[in-house]
């Protein structure tokens, strides 16, 4: 199964550094509530549809870390990552996200499909949005207005060999 890991750069640090990341982890993926969820909306969505999606959701999901990791470069990072099925459980609550799941197993570096990260051209935007996402969440129309202008902006693609180099260039 694919999920997709909100992380920040410093987490991609460790785990290029370290090899994996503990469990658990949330993460986001084409959980039966986001499917129903679609199908409720009356809006076609195939996988593809449907796992950028959860992909966006994670993106988001990586602003509220980047709120608490101040160290780490102002941009949004997600992993995608393939993982057994069984590791998987989704969060069947209202008060989280459509798509949101535990991942009970690590996350191995061997187990990264690729990882989606804003350019540098991004920072500026994803620090505004950092700064008003709480308030986004809570409904502020104004703050959602600045979070949309990160999230208007499309995370960069890089195969998982690249990680590595990609974070000596921070």
């Amino acid at each position: 199964m694919r999920v997709y890991l909100p992380a920040t750069t410093n987490v991609l640090r460790t785990l290029v550094d370290e090899g994996r990341l503990p469990a658990p982890q949330t993460v986001f993926a084409v959980t039966p509530q986001l499917r129903e969820f679609y199908a409720l909306s009356e809006a076609e969505a195939d996988t593809e549809e449907l796992e950028y999606a959860a992909l966006l959701t994670a993106a988001r999901a990586s602003l509220r870390l980047l709120d608490i990791d101040p160290l780490a470069a102002r941009r949004r990072v997600v992993l995608a990552v393939d993982v057994p099925d069984d590791a998987v459980t989704p969060m069947d609550d209202p008060h989280v996200e459509r798509g949101a799941a535990r991942l009970a197993s690590e996350v191995r570096m061997a187990d990264v499909a690729s990882a989606h990260i804003d350019d540098a051209e991004a920072e500026d935007d994803v620090r505004a949005a950092v700064n008003v996402v709480l308030e986004a969440d809570l409904g502020s129309e104004d703050s959602q207005f600045v979070v949309d202008q990160a999230e208007g902006r499309e995370l960069g693609w890089y195969a998982s060999q690249e990680i590595g180099p990609f974070l000596e260039l921070l």
